[in-house]
């Protein structure tokens, strides 16, 4: 009866962990489409998509873990790898953008980068 219990609680954890990540991989899509420009839909690609892998990435090594007694230090790795990569690429290509002229939509905001540069320039 333990066991049962232990299956149970296991399954419900896994499938909790799949329905956040589809939740923000979908988010991430939506945001891709919505958002107005290159900067913000970066960010929703970035963070959802890290979010929502890293989490199918901890549903399936859960599965895996308690269900066929595997340790898969494969998943581990690749949650680690996401988390590190996902964002520096992010950056970079932000930066990439920035410098070719790519605009920001200032709607209400103001371009802080674009200020911090030509304050440099002004220093130097």
């Amino acid at each position: 009866m333990i066991e049962t219990w232990s299956n149970i609680i296991i399954n419900i954890a896994t499938v909790i962990a799949l329905l956040i990540g589809t939740f923000f991989i979908v988010s991430a899509a939506i945001g891709v489409v919505r958002f107005p420009d290159v900067y913000t839909r970066l960010h929703a690609a970035t963070k959802a998509a890290t979010l929502g892998v890293s989490s199918i990435l901890i549903g399936a090594f859960l599965f895996l873990y308690f269900h066929e007694s595997i340790v898969s230090g494969k998943l581990l790795v690749g949650i680690v790898f996401i988390l590190l990569t996902a964002p520096v690429g992010a950056h970079m290509l932000g930066r990439a953008a920035h410098a070719v002229g790519v605009k920001p939509v200032l709607r209400n905001r103001q371009d802080a980068y674009q200020d911090a540069l030509e304050k440099r320039k002004l220093n130097d």
